[in-house]
C-alpha cells in the first residue's frame, strides 16, 4: 500500500489574528432550513420501510457541506430523525458520544442504564456517554424523535465508538489497583505550575453523569412566565435545560446545551453573534431569522441551522401567536476550550465567556 503524502501548507505569511478572512463567518457553512414538509415526508418514509434488524428507523440530517466522516448539521453536532411504529422497540446500543433526545411526535419510553423515562411530545432527556439504552413505542401511535449528539465531532476525530447489543459491563477488581499508592500532585513554582504523577493521570476523580428528564409541561409552565418581561427586555426569553454535572460550563451535555425559548408575538431580538453554532427547532408559531443580512422565514415544525459560528444574527416572531423553540448550541465545549467569543450587542466588544466577565440584561430582580 502506498503511504499517502503529507500536505504541507505555508501558514506563516499572515498571523491568523491579522487575516480579515478568518474573522468572518465560515462561508462554506451557511444556514440551512429543513421544512416541516420535508421532515414529515421522511417520517413517513422511515415508517413505511421494512423494520431494520436493530429496530432503529433512523436518518441523519446532514449539512450539504459537511465532511465524511463528520456528517453534522453543524460541524460539531449530528442530528438524527428516529421513528418507531406502535409496539416496536430498538435493540440496546451504547457509544461514547452523548445525546439529547427531543420527542416531536407521539410518546414512548426510553431505558437508559437503570433509568426508565416515560416521555410525551416535546419532552427532552439526555444520554450520558457509554450508557446502554433502548427506545420503546408502547403507545398506539407513530413516534418520532430528533436526536442531537456530538458524534459528528468524534467521527472527525476518528474515535466514535459504537457497540450494538452490548453485554452487561463487568468491572473486575484488580488487586494491584487496590495496592496502588495515591501519589501527590505538587507545585514546582510560585505561579501554580505543578507536576502530576501517572497514577493520578489514569485515575482522575470520577463524577457521575446522570440521566435527566425535562418534561415539556413543567418547562412550559415556567417558560410562559417569561412573557411578563415585556417588549423592552433586551435578552432572550429562555431557560437552559441545565445538567449540574457540567458545572460552570452551562451544559445539558458536556458538549452542548439545549434551551427552550418563548418568543411572544411581535418580538424582535437585537442582533448578536458568538463562536458557538446554533440549531433551532421551531415547534409553535412562526417568524424569521436574519443571518449575515439574509432573511429566512420559518414556521412550526421547521428545523434550521440558524447561526453558523460568528455570524451576526437575530430572530423575530410574527404577531399571531408565541413561538416556542428548542435550540442546541455547542457553548459548553467552547467555554471549556476558552474559545467562546461572544458579542451580546454589536456596539460592545466581544468577550471570552467563562474567562472574562460576561454581559448583563435590563432584567430586574
Amino acid at each position: 500500500m502506498t503511504r499517502p503524502d503529507v500536505v504541507i501548507v505555508d501558514d506563516g505569511a499572515m498571523p491568523s489574528h491579522c487575516n480579515p478572512e478568518r474573522t468572518k463567518p465560515a462561508r462554506d457553512w451557511p444556514p440551512v432550513l429543513i421544512t416541516r414538509a420535508v421532515i414529515d415526508r421522511e417520517i413517513e418514509r422511515l415508517a413505511d420501510a421494512p423494520r431494520p434488524a436493530n429496530g432503529r428507523r433512523s436518518a441523519l440530517f446532514v449539512h450539504p457541506n459537511a465532511p465524511t466522516p463528520g456528517r453534522g448539521l453543524t460541524p460539531g453536532v449530528q442530528v438524527a430523525l428516529e421513528v418507531l411504529k406502535p409496539g416496536e422497540a430498538t435493540v440496546p446500543i451504547r457509544h461514547n458520544s452523548t445525546q439529547v433526545n427531543f420527542c416531536i411526535r407521539g410518546r414512548g419510553t426510553t431505558v437508559v442504564g437503570n433509568r426508565r423515562i416515560e416521555f410525551d411530545r416535546y419532552d427532552v432527556w439526555n444520554h450520558p456517554s457509554y450508557a446502554t439504552y433502548r427506545h420503546i413505542n408502547d403507545s398506539n401511535e407513530l413516534h418520532a424523535r430528533l436526536t442531537y449528539s456530538n458524534a459528528a465531532l468524534l467521527e472527525m476525530m476518528r474515535v466514535h465508538l459504537v457497540e450494538e447489543d452490548p453485554q452487561p459491563a463487568r468491572h473486575a477488581a484488580h488487586a494491584a489497583h487496590a495496592k496502588t499508592t495515591q501519589l501527590p500532585t505538587f507545585q514546582i513554582g510560585d505561579d501554580g505550575a505543578a507536576l502530576m504523577p501517572y497514577e493520578t493521570l489514569i485515575n482522575p476523580p470520577a463524577v457521575a453523569s446522570p440521566v435527566l428528564h425535562w418534561p415539556w409541561q413543567t418547562v412550559k409552565t415556567n417558560l410562559d412566565k417569561l412573557e411578563a418581561l415585556g417588549a423592552q427586555y433586551v435578552g432572550r426569553r429562555l431557560y437552559l435545560l441545565y445538567n449540574a454535572k457540567t458545572d460552570r460550563f452551562n451544559g445539558t451535555t458536556p458538549n452542548f446545551f439545549a434551551t427552550m425559548t418563548i418568543r411572544p408575538p411581535s418580538i424582535v431580538d437585537r442582533p448578536h453573534r458568538h463562536v458557538s453554532s446554533a440549531i433551532n427547532y421551531y415547534f409553535h408559531g412562526s417568524g424569521y431569522s436574519r443571518v449575515e443580512g439574509k432573511r429566512y422565514e420559518w414556521s412550526a415544525g421547521d428545523l434550521m441551522v440558524s447561526a453558523p459560528g460568528w455570524a451576526v444574527h437575530n430572530h423575530a416572531s410574527y404577531d399571531e401567536s408565541p413561538v416556542y423553540e428548542l435550540t442546541i448550541q455547542d457553548q459548553p465545549l467552547n467555554i471549556y476550550m476558552e474559545s467562546l467569543l461572544w458579542q451580546e450587542s454589536l456596539d460592545q466588544p466581544g468577550r471570552i465567556l467563562g474567562t472574562d466577565s460576561g454581559f448583563a440584561t435590563n432584567r430586574t430582580t
